[in-house]
């Protein structure tokens, strides 16, 4: 079983182009979900009573802090629209977790 998990791997074909193909995309897209949300965080958030986002790269940090951890060390925003603009990052990130699992997992359930 495992032989064959790693021959699969190892071997160039159309499937491995599907698959760097689709996590390619997700991955492209994160990117730019990334930069959306940090402009959004950032107009939403800049002039915020008590916030911990002033800058754009206070807004860069937190939108890919939240893609990849769901979590960081900045405060969550005081805002609705911060708010609502986290809350798409976290599902988001959900989103591309779940995505790329079933892209792998199709990539090792087709058959030859």
């Amino acid at each position: 079983m495992l032989r064959e998990e790693l021959r699969q791997i190892t071997t160039w074909g159309d499937r491995h182009r599907v698959l760097i193909a689709r996590l390619g995309i997700l991955f492209l897209a994160t990117l730019v979900i990334d930069v959306i949300g940090a402009v959004l965080v950032y107009l939403t958030e800049r002039h915020a009573t008590g916030t911990d986002i002033r800058t754009f790269g206070d807004a860069f940090f937190f939108s890919t802090v939240q893609l990849l951890t769901i979590s960081s060390q900045i405060r969550n925003p005081f805002t609705v629209g911060g708010r609502l603009v986290d809350v798409g990052l976290e599902l988001w990130g959900v989103l591309v977790v779940a995505g790329s699992t079933g892209a792998l997992a199709a990539f090792f359930l087709e058959a030859d």
